[in-house]
């Protein structure tokens, strides 16, 4: 092999200047040139930036696939640049699990029938988990790691390569002053037997420092220049990282749409076969509390899902058909209450709170003992227990 040795000393040389320049400035021996308040904030933005990319990248793959093997297995066929094979996903495994146990347990019973019913349902919810996967991939998850492994390789070798010229400039200018100051004391105290020849000399090593630093600032103003402007380039990644998040967003809401979907007709399917399989047993209905959700619009749909209500401000059926105006306060048993909070009723049936204000509290045989009946003056109604504070 053919070595140009004299190019290997000359980067053996310029190695060993850089890494005593580097040296003398941890050491706090050389003075260091620092880089404008600006270029500071664009170096620290485009850290910031690399450091959330790789947590956001890396808890969305675990958000998207669980299974840490599944994750380092799918991780080597992408650096091997080979496929990655189709998985099975959890519901689809699900699915075929309960499948096999109705052939087994019997299809004909009421049970081996909800099997297949459940397992059709998880197999559709373990579809639109493959292709939320495959959406949340390309649309969110590629962009990033194209980022961290193009552009911020970019900005990190840019940076690498302004840091090198950095040090040539310092070494430069250190040598400029040794120069320099080797110069002045030859003229304040003169050999008179070496004057001229050494004067001379230190007057040509004077110049051609003062060469090298003019060449060095170049590079390194020049370099400066190319490291700014990839680094004000983090706001475009910004902005194609809004625009990726939106899309991640998008499909999210379109896969649990589906997943609410697919469980609302299990629902109605169990629930219309629950009375035969059950007479007697359940009571209630299985629609929903709100209109069902639209396909072209997931959205929108994903705001119409029902609330499931809570018993907190639920009461019993009699308690609802009793008129509270002609209910009369027990002799005793009623006490007083300091309001802590702002209450605005919900219906005519509830007292209306203002915070710090006294009224009188009793409770109602067969009530729900959040609430309690509340009197001021002559207005009354339910109020709930959390926004009082009893005083006796």
């Amino acid at each position: 092999m053919d070595f140009n040795m004299k190019k290997l000393a000359s980067d053996a040389g310029i190695f060993f200047t850089r890494a005593v320049q580097f040296t003398e400035e941890k050491f706090g021996q050389a003075e260091k040139t620092e880089l404008d308040a600006h270029f500071e904030n664009l170096l620290a933005r485009a850290d910031s930036t690399k450091n959330w990319t790789e947590r956001i990248l890396r808890q969305t793959e675990v958000l998207l696939q669980p299974n840490p093997s599944a994750r380092v297995e799918e991780f080597l066929y992408e650096k091997l640049d080979r496929k990655v094979p189709s998985r099975v996903t959890n519901g689809e495994l699900l699915a075929q699990y309960m499948a096999e146990a109705a052939s087994e347990l019997g299809p004909g019973t009421p049970y081996g029938k909800t099997l297949i019913k459940v397992s059709e349902a998880e197999k559709r919810l373990g579809a639109a988990e493959r292709d939320f996967i495959h959406t949340a991939s390309l649309s969110f998850l590629t962009p990033l790691r194209n980022f961290l492994e193009g552009d911020w390789k970019t900005i990190s070798k840019e940076r690498r390569l302004l840091q090198n010229r950095r040090l040539d400039l310092d070494a430069c200018k250190a040598r400029l002053k040794k120069a320099k100051a080797a110069e002045a004391k030859a003229t304040t105290v003169p050999d008179f037997q070496e004057t001229r020849p050494r004067n001379y000399i230190l007057s040509a090593s004077a110049s051609a420092a003062e060469q090298e630093l003019r060449v060095a600032q170049t590079e390194f103003d020049r370099q400066a220049e190319v490291t700014r402007l990839l680094l004000e380039g983090i706001s475009s990644t910004h902005v194609n990282h809004l625009r990726c998040l939106h899309e991640f967003v998008k499909s999210q809401t379109t896969y649990y749409a589906q997943c609410y979907r697919h469980m609302l007709d299990l629902q109605k399917q169990l629930g219309s076969s629950q009375g035969t399989i059950f007479p007697g047993t359940f009571v209630g209905t299985t629609e929903p509390a709100s209109p069902p959700l639209s396909s072209t619009s997931p959205t929108t749909t994903a705001a119409t899902m029902p609330v499931v209500p809570t018993g907190t401000g639920l009461a019993p059926p009699e308690e609802t058909a009793l008129c509270l105006e002609e209910v009369a306060p027990p002799a005793s048993g009623t006490r007083k209450a300091r309001v802590l909070y702002d209450y605005e009723a919900a219906d005519s049936s509830e007292l209306a709170l203002l915070a710090d204000e006294l009224i009188t509290v009793y409770s109602l045989p067969g009530m729900d003992p959040d609430w309690l009946i509340g009197e001021r003056g002559n207005k009354k109604g339910k109020v709930p227990v959390t926004y009082l504070e009893l005083l006796s």
